[in-house]
């Protein structure tokens, strides 16, 4: 409650502070969504605010309020400006990750930094760097927390519709549209007083799963008929997007986004994974069914983490290389995988 009644002190509408907001390096809709909610709500407390993210994110996102203001880090032109908002900010709030390394880039500028830290988020394995953290790993969404703790500060009355579709939408995709078990009773009554406080609800369904480019649908498409592999005696199938496939397509940022799921929604399908190769190495994105734990499969192996069912990880193998280990680690894990063991180290083999 100390900490809490410290934070309410330095959001007070008393004093104009300068502000950034941040999130993890490609941003969704989740970290997007919170960070222009949390944005919205502070200028109306009449603070200066600047969200900066760590790169581009899908235009699928373009949409929300503010987000023509947005920073980019990686953007040549905007680079200077970031690292000087970053250094001049009285606070620098870090929403919808867990550890600073997810910043990429901004890393080492936010760490130095000299302002307030503010952590809001609902992965695991926190690092210990904000001073005043607002997190729960039972919270599907970012955005949920972030509405929870306006309500906590006795701010409710500030959310307006602009507000209230950014947190749905963080909320609505965390949740795979509510159809995740991270779906609980408080997502439920969330959404129902965002639906009140003006969400339109079936725009934004619309606008972030039914707005693809000619390009993005025919990805899909070759995607489904030449890059799926399905291991029916291992229940996993999974993607392998190579640099060359992304180019013929033209590619965008987000054009990725909910391939691996397309995987997971096989009959007898317990493990799905994306592979994604990018020029710093192979991009991994795993998906599961409830009863399997990937993101320790994820942190074991491929340097990742995440949620138990959605998680992330990376290898510096060659694409092929990388599919095919994943491919024995799944063969020589699958007993231990499905009944939540320790997993086998390949070093002790």
């Amino acid at each position: 409650m100390q900490k809490l009644d410290l934070f309410k002190e330095q959001i007070s509408s008393a004093s104009s502070k300068r502000i950034i907001i941040t999130t993890h390096h490609k941003p969704d809709a989740d970290a997007l969504g919170s960070s222009l909610a949390l944005a919205l709500y502070l200028q109306k407390k009449n603070h200066q605010v600047t969200v900066v993210t760590p790169s581009d994110y899908p235009s699928f996102l373009h949409w929300m309020k503010g987000n023509e203001n947005v920073v980019n880090f990686e953007d040549a032109q905007q680079v200077e400006r970031a690292r000087n908002l970053i250094q001049e900010a009285d606070i620098i709030f870090c929403l919808d990750f867990s550890n600073l390394g997810r910043l990429q880039g901004m890393e080492k500028p936010v760490r130095e930094a000299d302002a307030y830290m503010v952590n809001i988020d609902h992965h695991q394995d926190p690092e210990d760097f904000a001073d005043f953290s607002f997190s729960s790993t039972k919270a599907a969404a970012t955005c949920e927390l972030l509405y929870d703790l306006i309500v906590k500060v006795g701010d409710k009355e500030l959310i307006d519709k602009d507000i209230a579709e950014c947190l749905y939408s963080g909320i609505m995709t965390d949740t795979g549209g509510f159809r995740h078990p991270n779906t609980t009773k408080n997502v439920h009554l969330v959404t129902a007083e965002l639906i009140d406080l003006g969400a339109d609800n079936s725009k934004i369904s619309r606008l972030i799963y039914d707005t693809y480019s000619v390009n993005r649908l025919k990805f899909l498409g070759f995607a489904l008929t030449r890059r799926l592999t399905i291991l029916p005696q291992l229940n996993t199938a999974y993607f392998g997007i190579s640099k060359k496939d992304l180019r013929k397509y033209q590619s965008q940022t987000g054009d990725t986004e909910g391939l691996v799921n397309y995987a997971l929604s096989l009959d007898g399908i317990k493990i799905a994974a994306l592979f994604t190769e990018r020029k710093d190495g192979v991009k991994i994105s795993f998906r599961s069914s409830e009863e399997v734990a990937v993101n320790k499969f994820a942190a074991t192996f491929f340097e990742g983490g995440g949620h138990k069912n959605a998680s992330g990880g990376i290898s510096k193998l060659p694409l092929e290389e990388t599919m095919k280990r994943f491919e024995k680690l799944v063969s020589e894990n699958k007993h231990i995988l499905f009944n939540q063991l320790a997993l086998v180290d390949e070093k002790n083999q």
